[in-house]
């Protein structure tokens, strides 16, 4: 005990990890922040609460936003940050590993949530009932199969992987974790965002002082439209993609707004029938109708591409990551070593918990998939969960979509020749690819934890056990917010649009019925490819091209000034102002996603005769009168706040 306590000061006087976090050196020869031989409280009454309630709370933020731009935000940083908030400020206790467990069980929420709204809504944009049973057991089964499927795995990772594998995400949140040992100064800044944040979208989606989404037509240029979601979420997010990824989702967004929609608008002027798939004549569109119509599917094309093409680019990663996981297997149950961090969950409890997924997906219901469909669920999400684990691992890009799409694309072709067909078909194979996607999408998440876990020296059994917990409890939260969102606003609609899901219905719906129109689709894999050619990405592109222009100009601000960041400042100092502007920025995420969360329950709730939104929405007449200049004045004070936060405040620089 005693030598424990020397451990532990001795880490404490550490300002940051070992340098062997950052360097090739075996895993094994790594010391962790607190040292195998120093036993702390982890997996406590306390983390476990913390970390349920992040795990919802981040989940059903993820959940709006992934469903309004088609992208989650990571969310280890912020609930490491929050947690730390909790325990050190509130109620003064706790410590590196009880803070890391806080962070592992509620970032799970957030992972669940990205592949449950990639897919399940598209089930509601072809006009189907989804019941809240069925979410939480399709969103519970796919967490429990990728963690599953990602156990063995974790020596080979996070140790024999140690230096070749960064896993950028999982090592910043290490950092964070324990830079918070010293003070408080991230916690506020992530709160400070996401109350203001708050506020703002109470005010104008709630009071509706002003315009969510002005826009300007360009005079003279027929169908070239120029607009903006003033929302402080895409302004944040855009500082967190960064420069680049959202200068390129915005040039996809200047080709489709002010390239193509006026090239249709001018072919089609003189057309004396409807191109379709549209309905109406191209004359008689305006731009909403073109981009609905027409630019959606060029759009899909290229994200199709991006997908296929990603695929195929991580082929060798996912046959390498397939062969060492496999022999992986058998090579962690003989691992009998007696090291705190270095022990896993029993192997054969885990092959007890495959088994019994497997039984309750083709035979209990609500699912009731059948073997079969249960068979490419299980086998599918097994290739799948090396290569997402291994791509989080190299960039922190986990490919969910593109894997989703190639699982949507084998299984539709299979069941179409086993009889398969029309709208049960398309179920049938959508449903596989809801497990297949939420299972990647949880591995990555996790693969990144268990990273972090590695370098402060936390015990893996416990995050392990840790990451179930907040699957669970996500899984069960989940089917709620799905339910919530579709009552209180119309998926696929402005609103809502759900790029993802929208996407995942498309690629079902073409297979299985052949009534896409296949021209604008191959357009749109023409324009993909030429990205590529380019060696621009292709999937921030695309997702630019798809989506309506409004959604990349807030972004590009943000993207902006974390350019100013990386340009002005360097080193330590860097650093620290880049992690300022991210934890600011995640809480404008958040605090704008949780308050859409909330306007939704407000509009479900019936006082009187009238919804609750309609009554405390008392500023439409401010709207009408100067809606749009109010809007960019609140908007660019948001800009202001996170350019003083992450460049001009000073900031403490210890040597």
């Amino acid at each position: 005990m005693a030598q424990s306590a020397t451990n532990l000061a001795e880490s404490k006087k550490r300002k940051g990890l070992d340098p062997g976090a950052y360097q090739k050196i075996p895993g094994t020869e790594y010391k962790p922040y607190i040292s195998a031989s120093t036993v702390l409280p982890e997996l406590t009454l306390t983390s476990i609460i913390i970390g349920i309630v992040l795990s919802i709370v981040f989940g059903a933020a993820n959940a709006y936003l992934g469903l309004r731009l088609g992208q989650t935000v990571g969310a280890s940083v912020p609930a490491a940050v929050a947690s730390m908030a909790i325990l050190r400020g509130v109620l003064q206790r706790g410590n590196v590993l009880e803070n890391n467990m806080c962070q592992t069980i509620g970032s799970a929420g957030e992972s669940l949530a990205a592949g449950v709204i990639f897919t399940i809504p598209a089930l509601i944009v072809w006009g189907m009932e989804v019941s809240l049973i069925e979410v939480s057991a399709m969103a519970l089964c796919g967490g429990l199969l990728g963690i599953c499927f990602l156990l063995p795995l974790r020596r080979y990772l996070t140790v024999e992987e140690h230096g070749n594998l960064p896993f950028p995400d999982g090592t910043a949140c290490a950092e964070v974790i324990v830079a918070g040992e010293s003070g408080g100064e991230n916690a506020k800044l992530l709160f400070v965002g996401g109350g203001i944040s708050a506020v703002y979208a109470f005010l104008m989606k709630g009071l509706q002082l002003w315009h969510e989404e002005p826009e300007w037509t360009i005079p003279g240029f027929d169908g070239a439209v120029v607009g903006i979601d003033a929302y402080p979420s895409l302004l944040g997010l855009g500082f967190i993609m960064g420069p680049k990824i959202s200068a390129i989702m915005l040039a996809g967004a200047v080709l489709g707004w002010i390239g193509l929609i006026p090239l249709i608008k001018l072919i089609g002027a003189n057309a004396s029938a409807p191109l379709y798939p549209g309905t109406v004549l191209i004359s008689q569109m305006d731009h909403w109708d073109i981009w609905s119509s027409y630019i959606r599917y060029i759009g899909a094309g290229a994200v199709v591409f991006g997908g296929i093409w990603g695929f195929i680019k991580i082929l060798p990663v996912m046959i390498k990551s397939f062969s060492l996981g496999f022999a992986n297997l058998t090579k962690t149950s003989k691992n009998n070593s007696s090291l705190r961090t270095d022990t896993d969950m029993n192997m054969g409890i885990v092959f007890i918990m495959i088994a019994i997924i497997f039984v309750f997906i083709a035979f209990v219901p609500p699912l009731k998939f059948g073997i079969l469909r249960a068979t490419l669920a299980i086998v599918f999400s097994f290739f799948f969960v090396p290569v997402a684990a291994r791509m989080t691992g190299m960039t922190s890009n986990n490919p969910v979509s593109g894997m989703t799409i190639a699982t949507l694309l084998a299984t539709c072709l299979i069941l179409k020749s086993v009889g398969y067909a029309g709208e049960a078909g398309m179920v049938a194979a959508l449903s596989v690819g809801v497990i297949v996607c939420i299972a990647a999408a949880v591995t990555g998440d996790m693969a990144q934890d268990l990273k972090t876990g590695h370098l402060l020296g936390a015990t893996p059994k416990k995050q392990q056990i840790g990451e179930i917990i907040g699957t669970v409890a996500a899984a069960i939260a989940i089917g709620f917010v799905i339910k919530l969102l579709t009552s209180a606003y119309q998926i696929g609609s402005q609103d809502l649009p759900a790029p993802q899901a929208n996407l995942m219905s498309m690629v079902v719906k073409g297979v299985m019925t052949g009534s896409l129109p296949w021209n604008l689709i191959f357009i749109g894999m023409g324009i993909g490819a030429m990205a590529e050619m380019i060696g621009l990405p292709v999937l921030p592109f695309a997702v630019g091209l798809y989506l309506p222009i409004h959604l990349s100009t807030p972004a590009i601000i943000g993207g902006f000034i974390r350019g100013i960041v990386d340009k002005k400042f360097s080193g330590h100092e860097g650093d620290i102002r880049r992690e300022s502007g991210v934890l600011l920025s995640s809480g404008m995420v958040a605090g704008d996603a949780l308050m859409g969360v909330l306007l939704a329950i407000f509009a479900v709730i019936k006082v009187g005769e009238k919804k609750l939104s309609e009554i405390i929405a008392i500023g439409g007449n401010i709207a009408q009168i100067g809606g749009s200049t109010l809007s960019l004045v609140m908007f660019m004070l948001m800009a202001v706040l996170l350019y003083y936060t992450a460049v001009i405040r000073k900031v403490k620089i210890d040597e």
